[in-house]
C-alpha cells in the first residue's frame, strides 16, 4: 500500500482509502479529456502524478483547476534525456499511463508502449485523442466540435435551423475522458489476472459515437428523424420541453409518461383533453405554443414552489451560482468548496470505500526523489 509523502506542502497527496487505493498512474499534462480522466481515477483514490514542463501556466490563468485536483505534479523537460530516464523510472513503478499526444509523439519520445513494455510489462498504457490512433484523420488538428460532428452527435442537437453546440460535455468529456477512465479502470482489472499491460485507444469520435447508441437504433428503426426538432426528445415535443416563465428564467418538462403528463396539465391549469393527443406529433406545434402562454403566466419560482418535488418531471433551469445553493444538492452533498471552489464531490457514491477530494498543492511541484522512494515501496 502506497505510504504519504512526508512533505507539509504536499497536503492529502497519498493518503485514500478509496477503491483504487493503491493504484499508481503518470499523466502527461494535457487539455479537457485527459486532466478529466486522471482526476476521475484520483477521485476514487489512484495516486496520480502529472508530469508537466517547467514553468508551465494554465491555458486560461486559473490558480486552482478543478480539473488537477487531487494529485500533485512533477516538472520534467521531455526534451531532455536525463528528465525522460526519471519518467521511465516513475512509470517502472506505476500501473496505467495516461497521456494526449498526436499519434506517434511519444513514440518519438522513446515513451511509446513498446518502449514502456520493456520495463513494465503490466502496464496500463491510456491513449486519448480526437480521432484514434488510426485512420485518415488520425494526425488531423482538432476539438470537441469536429469530433461530435463527425459521429452525427451535433447534427441531431438544436432548434431546425442549425446545430447547437452543446457546450464540450458530450465530446471531451462523455466521449473523451469518461471513456478513457472506464477503459483504463478494465485494462488494470485484466492485467491483474493475466500480469499483461495492454493499450486503452480512447477515442473522442468513437467514444461519442458509442454515447450515440440509442439515437442511432431509433433512426435505423424509423423512429428518430434526422431533421432536427421534429422528435420527441429533441425539442419538438411540448412535454419534453423548456420554457420562458413570467421573470425571464426558464423550466424544463420532461413528462413523457402518459400519467406524468395527465398530472402535469392538471397542475398547470391546461385543457385535460390534451392527454388524448399526447403522441399526435401533428397536435404538438399547437400544444407547445399553449405551455409557452401558460408558462409565461408564473415567475420561475413561483412554478418551482407549485410543481418542484410533484410526478409532472419538473425542474428549475439553474445557474451555476444557483446549483451550489439548491436545497437538494446540498441536501446530498453534491459540491464542497476546496481552496475557495466549488466543486461536485467524486461520484458515484460508493457506500463502503467513497472517493475523497485531497487537498494538494497546484502550485508547488512534489520531489521527484522523495516521489520515486515512495512508488517503489
Amino acid at each position: 500500500m502506497n505510504q504519504r509523502i512526508h512533505d507539509t506542502h504536499l497536503g492529502e497527496y497519498g493518503m485514500t482509502n478509496g477503491p483504487l487505493s493503491g493504484i499508481k498512474i503518470v499523466e502527461f499534462a494535457g487539455l479537457g479529456p485527459t486532466p478529466f480522466a486522471a482526476m476521475i481515477l484520483a477521485d476514487m483514490g489512484a495516486d496520480v502524478v502529472r508530469i508537466q514542463r517547467p514553468n508551465l501556466q494554465h491555458l486560461m490563468g486559473l490558480n486552482y483547476d478543478i480539473l488537477n485536483r487531487g494529485r500533485g505534479f512533477v516538472e520534467l523537460n521531455l526534451k531532455c534525456r536525463r528528465d525522460i530516464n526519471s519518467v521511465k523510472k516513475l512509470i517502472a513503478s506505476a500501473d496505467a499511463v495516461i497521456e494526449g499526444m498526436r499519434p506517434g509523439v511519444m513514440e518519438r519520445l522513446g515513451l511509446g508502449p513498446k518502449d514502456l513494455e520493456i520495463i513494465n510489462p503490466k502496464l496500463v498504457f491510456g491513449r486519448m485523442t480526437g480521432w484514434g490512433q488510426e485512420g485518415p484523420l488520425s494526425h488531423a488538428a482538432g476539438h470537441d466540435i469536429n469530433y461530435i460532428a463527425l459521429s452525427g452527435a451535433l447534427h441531431a442537437i438544436g432548434p431546425a435551423e442549425t446545430p447547437v453546440i452543446p457546450l464540450n460535455l458530450i465530446g471531451d468529456f462523455g466521449g473523451g475522458g469518461m471513456y478513457l477512465a472506464y477503459g483504463i479502470v478494465c485494462a488494470l482489472l485484466e492485467a491483474s489476472k493475466s500480469g499483461q499491460g495492454q493499450v486503452v485507444d480512447a477515442s473522442i469520435t468513437d467514444g461519442t459515437a458509442h454515447l450515440m447508441s440509442m439515437i442511432y437504433a431509433m433512426a435505423q428503426s424509423k423512429a428518430w428523424n434526422d431533421r432536427r426538432e421534429t422528435n420527441m426528445l429533441d425539442g419538438a415535443a411540448p412535454f419534453y420541453n423548456v420554457y420562458q416563465t413570467a421573470c425571464g428564467g426558464h423550466v424544463a418538462i420532461g413528462a413523457i409518461e402518459p400519467k406524468f403528463y395527465i398530472e402535469l396539465l392538471r397542475r398547470i391549469g391546461a385543457d385535460p383533453a390534451l392527454s388524448q393527443t399526447q403522441m399526435n406529433e401533428d397536435e404538438w406545434p399547437n400544444t407547445k405554443a399553449a405551455f409557452a402562454a401558460i408558462f409565461r403566466t408564473k415567475t420561475r419560482d413561483e412554478w418551482t414552489q407549485l410543481l418542484h418535488g410533484t410526478d409532472t418531471c419538473f425542474a428549475p433551469v439553474l445557474t451555476i451560482a444557483e446549483a451550489f445553493e439548491d436545497p437538494h444538492n446540498k441536501s446530498r452533498a453534491l459540491f464542497e468548496k476546496h481552496s475557495g471552489v466549488h466543486q461536485p464531490r467524486p461520484t458515484p457514491h460508493l457506500s463502503r470505500t467513497p472517493g475523497k477530494l485531497r487537498q494538494v498543492s497546484q502550485i508547488e511541484p512534489l520531489p521527484l526523489n522523495t516521489l520515486l522512494k515512495n512508488w517503489r515501496t
